[in-house]
């Protein structure tokens, strides 16, 4: 052979590049999901709310038949209640009253303003830096 790659060892080098970073962004996109869900259940056990652990297999079926990752309110036993499952992470399922709901959304609020506070410092802290007094950045300056 003459050095050139043939047009189908091109195509499935192409397909295995394809394969592995595809593979890469699913294993990077469930990472921040599963990020995501750690915070909010985190938020959720300091706003008060209580967690069952789905320990048996009928509890575990139960659990995943719920809808997932989003608070729900439910009426039992004449009570306003906010259940949320998760049947992937924790295996549990958190639920509070209206009050531990109402700290939860404060809570939530209050990390919210936090991170846009903090993202608006880094915005601000970048457009402050004077880039150019550090001299060329590489090759292509």
């Amino acid at each position: 052979m003459n050095g050139r790659l043939s047009q189908s060892s091109f195509r499935r080098r192409l397909q295995w590049v394809t394969a592995v970073l595809l593979a890469a962004l699913v294993v990077g996109c469930a990472a921040l999901e599963q990020e995501e869900v750690q915070q909010k259940e985190n938020l959720l056990a300091a706003a008060g709310f209580q967690i069952k652990v789905a320990e048996a297999p009928d509890k575990l079926q139960q659990l995943a038949t719920m809808q997932q990752h989003q608070i729900i309110r439910r009426l039992h036993d004449g009570k306003v209640m906010y259940v949320y499952a998760d049947s992937q992470v924790c295996k549990c399922l958190y639920y509070g009253t209206e009050a531990e709901y109402d700290r939860y959304r404060r809570l939530a609020l209050q990390q919210q303003v936090a991170q846009e506070r903090l993202n608006a410092a880094e915005m601000n802290e970048d457009a402050a830096m004077n880039w150019g007094a550090w001299g060329p950045w590489g090759p292509w300056y």
